[in-house]
């Protein structure tokens, strides 16, 4: 596969610039194999940008090791109409950007997640429909405040093959929804109108090396089948062909009932009894998102394939490889591949289900484990359905489709092969059977020369590092910082509040001059760096070296004034956590100073002539020092923390003493949610009785909500989806927990 030390791909070298080095939005694709997921791996471990990934369904969003945008953002079901009339008829199944905003309910550290994120990454982008992009788009304008720039300034980079498959929709929503979109597919969304994605395809073929094959391929794409095409595909068609034992064929198929039936019965053909292997899975973790069989039934001499790439040095297999069970004793199981003499122990692989969170000491955006599947990473592979073999790499497949070949189901089928000798048809292919959407052969127009994205990455590398300038005398986030500090002295307990409270106040004041020199000095700024180059930026540098000395004497009197404060304060009782938060302050002003610091590289560089490639790796390289660094300081602050089940109880404590969440949130300088989470683990052990943090008519609808789902392990995310916006995540969970109290006390009992 695809890797950054390729150094003859320069298109995935392109297209790492254009995301580490520019703020341009991107559309990456490229033909089956050609290393798109590996790319979207690359980036998400070599980018200093704050990112998030999101995928469109649960399944595609746990392969991409991300989450689904219905989550990260909160959306409510049903279709969305870009229309702003506040009349739209409540009691339809559309949003529009009214009511989205309306009932939007993000609490505050989504909002600072949302208002941190510089990257978002879409997987997957062939399924996302048009209007759910735009609802992404509505939300991160409003909660970013930035109304006139799409996605709030986000830079948006969107991963996929359009030829694969396309997004669902209904029939009676599409036509209401084609009153405002000319497709469904995402490049037709409203807010791309205004800002289009580059787009920028992957070239180099990691999967095929047959060039006849490969050429095939790409006609099948492109709506220019011949019939030479086709007679070459059907020099493999042999219907009923049954294959030898050892040759391992895996069967395509349009529809999961065949593809289970066809396994079903090749594994009651074999000799000898079921091991049957049941999943482990712990904590959040929707079962539509399942990424393997929960229960999966063995048997030695079973065909098998592996469903996740080896993560070992020595990359045994990967997605779609093929095996075969060669021995089960005691529990563990043996599997071998076509060709090796010796067997291979399999061992389980866990899949993380996260959330995203901002940590503020770091300044970057982390991923919090709250589930866990556990399960051994294949399935029975005498067939599977084309859809789910998007992805896949086999070498040997029969394609059993019939009749009913779906537009893209051609494509996406033998694309799955490494090469024509491995290909059986079982029906042939009719002409009507291969057809690409128009719009989507259109949207592909849009794909420029390797030249021209080599001068399009220069030009978007300028006016990145322009805009990084004018960042660097953006004040806002230091002054509501400091303004937030300011004003949590309302409910803030610490000693000597009142000499606190004036000393703070002059912190602000101090801030609030230097954002009136910075608003002043960035209109400069904007006025001088069109006509910069003229003199070789030394004008240019004379002002940003002159500034950023003034504003860093500033920054250093703030951090000199916020550490004297420490030590005046930290000697005396109950200061502690006051302290803690000073410290966090401070990180306002250091940040500040480097990119302080940096913005002086930056026109450096310019006036020596330095490339901006050059001028950018260095940026790039400085900021992942900088959160290395804060990352060191932060496992050394960690390792100080109170222990999990200490903090947990000292806001049991708070609660027992008749403190209710706001309030004890408020004592601790926690976040609501974070103390909710504290409370619900003392349900599980009968600590707090349930009906303390639960309504007792929500219990009950809430355990009836659970038998009816009669889920093997039931999860807070598909109750929630059933019962709706009227019951919180907390009231779920206690409930959840208070069930496992119940059944812990009747197996007691």
């Amino acid at each position: 596969m695809a890797f950054s030390g390729d150094s003859s791909n320069h298109l995935f070298q392109l297209a790492v610039r254009f995301v580490n080095q520019t703020n341009r939005h991107l559309f990456v694709t490229g033909k089956a194999g050609t290393g798109k997921t590996t790319f979207l791996k690359y980036i998400r471990e070599n980018t200093f940008k704050k990112l998030a990934i999101v995928a469109p369904t649960g399944v595609a969003a746990i392969n991409a090791g991300g989450v689904t945008m219905h989550s990260f953002f909160q959306l409510p079901h049903g279709s969305f109409l870009p229309v702003q009339q506040s009349g739209w008829n409540s009691n339809s199944s559309f949003n529009t950007p009214h009511t989205l905003l309306k009932n939007l309910r993000l609490n505050n550290d989504k909002k600072v997640l949302l208002q941190e994120l510089e990257l978002l990454i879409v997987d997957e982008v062939s399924m996302l429909r048009a209007d759910i992009l735009d609802e992404i788009d509505c939300i991160l304008r409003h909660v970013r405040k930035k109304q006139f720039e799409p996605f709030g300034g986000v830079q948006m980079l969107y991963i996929g093959d359009l030829f694969q498959l396309p997004p669902v929709v209904k029939n009676d929503e599409w036509d209401i929804l084609r009153q405002q979109y000319r497709s469904p597919f995402f490049f037709d969304a409203q807010a791309l109108q205004q800002s289009p994605p580059l787009y920028l395809e992957l070239k180099k073929i990691y999967r095929q090396t047959d060039e006849e094959f490969i050429k095939v391929l790409n006609n099948i794409r492109n709506n220019k089948t011949t019939q030479a095409d086709l007679d070459l595909l059907h020099k493999h068609y042999l219907p009923g062909y049954e294959s030898a034992e050892n040759e391992n064929y895996i069967t395509l198929t349009t529809h999961n009932a065949k593809a289970d039936t066809i396994n079903q019965a090749q594994l009651e053909k074999l000799n000898g009894n079921i091991s049957e292997c049941k999943a482990e899975v712990t904590g959040d973790f929707n079962e539509r998102a399942y990424p393997a069989d929960v229960l999966l039934q063995l048997k030695e001499g079973a065909q098998i394939m592996f469903i996740k790439n080896d993560k070992g040095e020595s990359r045994r297999f990967y997605n779609g490889k093929i095996a075969t069970i060669s021995r089960i004793l005691s529990g563990d199981i043996y599997i071998r591949f076509e060709g090796d003499e010796h067997d291979m122990l399999l061992e389980k692989e866990t899949w993380r289900n996260i959330k995203y969170q901002y940590n503020q000491e770091q300044d970057m955006i982390e991923e919090e484990e709250v589930g866990a599947f556990k399960q051994y990473p294949i399935r029975l592979a005498w067939a599977i359905t084309i859809h789910k073999s998007q992805g896949l790499t086999f070498e040997r497949a029969i394609i059993d489709a019939g009749a009913s070949f779906a537009p893209g189901q051609v494509y996406v089928a033998l694309s799955r092969l490494t090469s024509l000798a491995g290909l059986i048809l079982y029906s042939r292919i009719q002409p009507s059977n291969i057809h690409t959407d128009e719009r989507v052969i259109e949207f592909t127009r849009l794909e420029k020369e390797e030249d021209q994205l080599a001068q399009e990455l220069h030009l978007q590398q300028k006016i990145y590092i322009t805009r990084s300038l004018v960042q660097t005398f953006d004040w806002l986030k230091l002054a509501e910082g400091m303004e937030m500090h300011y004003e949590s002295y309302e409910t803030r307990q610490v000693p000597d509040k009142n000499h606190c409270v004036v000393w703070a106040k002059g912190l602000l004041d101090a801030v609030l001059k230097q954002q009136e020199m910075a608003d002043k000095f960035t209109r400069q700024l904007e006025q001088l760096l069109p006509n910069a180059p003229e003199d070789g930026y030394q004008f240019l540098h004379q002002r940003v070296s002159a500034g950023s000395t003034y504003f860093l004497q500033a920054m250093d009197e703030m951090e000199t004034s916020i550490k004297n404060h420490i030590a005046e304060i930290k000697a005396k009782p109950k200061a502690k956590k006051y302290v803690t938060h000073l410290q966090q302050l401070s990180l306002l002003p250091q940040r500040k100073k480097q990119q302080l610091n940096q913005a002086v590289q930056i026109t450096e560089g310019l006036i020596k002539g330095v490339n901006t490639t050059e001028i950018l790796e260095l940026v790039g390289q400085k900021r992942t020092e900088v959160i290395k660094q804060e990352a060191v300081v932060e496992k050394k602050t960690a390792t100080a923390r109170l222990p999990k089940g200490e903090t947990n109880r000292i806001s049991l404590q708070l609660f027992k003493e008749g403190k209710n969440i706001t309030e004890i949130a408020t004592i601790r300088e926690l976040a609501p949610s974070t103390i909710e989470s504290h409370l619900v683990s003392f349900v599980k052990t009968g600590e707090i009785d349930v009906k303390e943090l639960v309504p007792e008519d929500k219990i009950a609808t809430i355990l009836r909500t659970v038998e009816e789902l009669n889920l093997p392990t039931p999860g807070s995310a598909p109750v929630k989806e059933k019962l709706g916006e009227d019951y919180s995540w907390i009231e779920i969970k206690a409930v959840l927990s208070y069930r496992e109290w119940l059944q812990v006390s009747k197996d007691t009992n």
